[in-house]
C-alpha cells in the first residue's frame, strides 16, 4: 500500500513539473495543452531531444522542467562518447535495476538511466525500452571506435585526396568549358542584339543588353562552380567522423541565413512599406520647398523684410529640419531599432559626433550668422586679417576668397565670425567706395596749387566717379612737409589696384608737369637741382609714348 501511494505521488509530482515546463514553452496552436489531456497522452506530447553521436541520432529522451530534454540528451551523448573513446571500456552494454529506473552501463561507466516515464513516453515497458537502448548504444559505440580506427581514417584520407584531385580536374574542365560557352554565346548573340528604340530614340542600348547577357552567363557560371564546391565539401567532410556532423548540417548552415533573412524581410514588409512612403513623401516635400526658395532667390516671389540672398541658406536650414523630422518619424519603423545593440550603437555614434563635431558645428553656425548679418555676399571684395580678395563661394563651413593674385583662399566661418570683416563692396553700390592716397609737399608750395594739381590728377584718371566729386584733405603739418590726401570715389571695388596705379601715375605726371617736388620721404636740405622729371623725359626708354588718339582719350 505504501509503495502504491509513493508511486502515485511520484507520478503526480512528475506530471506537475512537466506541465509547468510545457507551459513555459511556446507550443503550436494546434497542440492541445498537456493539462487538458489524459496522463499518458500528456507525457507523449512532451518535447524530446535526440542523443547525437557523430552526427547521427541514436535515441530520443525526454526531460523535465529542472532537467530539460536537450541537456539530458547532451549529457548522455558525452557519456557514450567518453566510454567509446576509452578502449579499456568494453563494448558490451549491460542493464542493472536501480531505484530511479534501469541503469545502462558499460563496465563501471554509467551511460544513462531508463525511467518509467521514458517507457510511458514510448508506450512500452521500461525493461523493453532499456533492451532497445542497449542495442542502439552498443552499435553507436562500435561505430564510433571503427570510424576512428587508423585503417578507416587512412581510407577516408585517400578518398578525400581522390575527391580533391577530381574537384580540381572538374574545375579546370568547367572553367574551360564555360569560357568557351561564353565566347560562343557572345559570337552568336552580340551581332543579333540591337538597341530597343522608337524611331531615333533609344530606350535600351544594345551594349546594355550585351552586358546583361554577360552578367547572366557569369551568374550561371558562379552557380555551377558553387554546386561543384558544395558537393565536394559535403563528401569530404562526411568521410571523417569529426566533421561528419558539419557535413550533414552544411546545407542547413547555408540556407538558414537566407531563410532567416527572407523571413525577417517578410515580417518587416509593413515597416519597409511605411519607410518607402515616408521617403518619397519627404523627397517630394524637399523638392517643393527648394522650388519655393529658388523662386525667392530669383525674386519671382517677394517676401517682406526677407533678402533674396537669404533664400538658399534658409532652404538648407528647413531641409535639415524636414530630414530630422522624417528620421524621428521613421526611427520606430527601422528594422532592429528597438534592439539593445542598435540603441547602444546610436548612443555611441551620438557621443562621438558630439565630441568630434564642435568645430564643425561652430563653423556651420558661424556661416549662417554671417549670412543673416549680411556681412558680405558672393562677389564682394573683403579683407579679413591678412586675407584680401573677392568672395567666390559661401558654404556652410568655409568661405572661399579669390585674392587679387588669383589665389584660392579657404577661410573657416568661425574665423570670420571672430574677426573684423572689411567689406569694400557693401556701400560702393550706392554711395561709392573712397580711394585715398597721400603726398608730402613742401611749405613753399601754395596749398591751393597742390589741391588743384591733385584734383587735376583725379580728373585725368579714368574709372573714377565724377559724382560725388573728389576732395582733398590736409592730413597734417609735418616737420618737413604738408601731408595732403586726395579722396576719390569708385563703384567697382574689384578695380581698386588698377585705379590706385592710374591715380599715382597721374599725380606724378601733374606734379612733374608743374615743377612741384614731392617731399616724401622727408629730407634735411634742398638739393641743388629740384627733384622733378621734365616733360621731355617722361617717355625715356624703355617707356613708349601712346598714340595721339590714345593720349587724347
Amino acid at each position: 500500500m505504501t509503495g502504491q501511494v509513493a508511486r502515485i505521488l511520484t507520478c503526480a509530482a512528475l506530471t506537475f513539473a512537466v506541465s509547468g515546463w510545457a507551459r513555459a514553452q511556446e507550443a503550436p496552436a494546434a497542440v492541445v495543452p498537456p493539462a487538458a489531456l489524459p496522463s499518458e497522452e500528456a507525457e507523449r506530447a512532451l518535447v524530446t531531444a535526440p542523443v547525437v553521436i557523430d552526427g547521427r541520432a541514436v535515441l530520443h529522451v525526454r526531460g523535465v522542467a529542472s532537467f530539460p530534454a536537450g541537456e539530458r540528451a547532451g549529457l548522455i551523448a558525452e557519456r557514450i562518447e567518453a566510454a567509446a573513446r576509452d578502449t579499456s571500456v568494453p563494448l558490451r552494454v549491460e542493464k542493472t535495476p536501480a531505484p530511479e529506473g534501469i541503469r545502462l552501463h558499460a563496465g563501471s561507466s554509467t551511460l544513462l538511466v531508463v525511467t518509467a516515464a521514458d517507457g510511458r513516453l514510448e508506450g512500452v515497458e521500461p525493461d523493453v525500452l532499456a533492451s532497445l537502448f542497449v542495442t542502439r548504444v552498443e552499435a553507436a559505440m562500435q561505430a564510433y571506435r571503427e570510424a576512428r580506427s587508423p585503417a578507416v581514417l587512412l581510407r577516408a584520407a585517400q578518398r578525400a585526396a581522390a575527391a580533391t584531385l577530381g574537384l580540381l580536374l572538374v574545375l579546370v574542365l568547367a572553367l574551360v568549358g564555360l569560357r568557351r560557352l561564353d565566347r560562343r554565346i557572345s559570337r552568336t548573340f552580340d551581332e543579333r542584339i540591337h538597341s530597343v528604340q522608337i524611331q531615333s530614340f533609344e530606350i535600351v542600348r544594345a551594349q546594355r543588353l550585351r552586358d546583361l547577357l554577360r552578367a547572366v552567363t557569369r551568374l550561371v557560371r558562379l552557380a555551377a562552380l558553387g554546386v561543384i564546391l558544395y558537393l565536394w565539401l559535403q563528401y569530404v567532410l562526411g568521410l571523417f567522423p569529426q566533421t561528419r556532423p558539419l557535413a550533414e548540417r552544411l546545407l542547413q548552415l547555408l540556407l538558414d541565413p537566407l531563410w532567416r533573412m527572407s523571413s525577417g524581410l517578410v515580417a518587416q514588409l509593413p515597416s519597409l512599406a511605411f519607410l518607402l512612403v515616408l521617403y518619397f513623401l519627404t523627397r517630394w516635400t524637399l523638392r517643393l520647398v527648394k522650388l519655393f526658395f529658388e523662386s525667392v532667390e530669383k525674386r519671382r516671389v517677394e517676401l517682406s523684410n526677407f533678402e533674396a540672398e537669404w533664400a538658399m541658406p534658409t532652404y538648407r536650414i528647413v531641409r535639415i529640419a524636414i530630414v530630422v523630422f522624417a528620421l524621428v518619424v521613421a526611427y520606430p519603423y527601422i528594422p532592429g531599432s528597438r534592439s539593445a545593440a542598435f540603441q547602444s550603437l546610436s548612443i555611441f555614434l551620438g557621443v562621438m559626433f558630439s565630441i568630434g563635431s564642435s568645430s564643425f558645428i561652430a563653423n556651420i553656425i558661424a556661416g549662417y550668422s554671417m549670412t543673416y548679418r549680411r556681412a558680405f555676399r558672393v562677389g564682394d571684395r573683403i579683407r579679413v586679417g591678412e586675407v584680401f580678395g573677392d568672395v567666390s563661394e559661401i558654404r556652410l563651413q568655409v568661405t572661399h576668397v579669390r585674392s587679387v593674385k588669383n589665389e584660392e583662399i579657404v577661410v573657416p566661418n568661425s574665423g570670420l565670425l571672430n574677426s573684423n570683416v572689411v567689406n569694400y563692396s557693401a556701400l560702393a553700390r550706392s554711395r561709392g567706395l573712397i580711394l585715398h592716397t597721400t603726398v608730402g609737399i613742401g611749405y613753399e608750395t601754395p596749398w591751393r596749387q597742390v589741391e588743384a594739381m591733385l584734383l587735376l590728377a583725379a580728373e585725368r584718371t579714368p574709372g573714377l566717379l565724377r559724382e560725388p566729386a573728389p576732395f582733398v584733405l590736409q592730413k597734417s603739418l609735418g616737420d618737413f612737409c604738408v601731408v595732403y590726401e586726395i579722396n576719390v570715389y569708385c563703384d567697382v571695388p574689384a578695380e581698386m589696384a588698377t585705379l590706385y596705379s592710374r591715380l599715382h601715375q597721374n599725380i606724378l605726371d601733374v606734379f612733374n608737369e608743374y615743377g612741384v617736388q614731392i617731399m616724401t620721404p622727408a629730407y634735411e636740405g634742398d638739393p641743388e637741382q629740384a627733384k622733378v622729371v621734365p616733360k621731355d623725359q617722361w617717355w625715356t626708354a624703355p617707356a613708349r609714348e601712346p598714340a595721339p588718339r590714345a593720349q587724347k582719350e
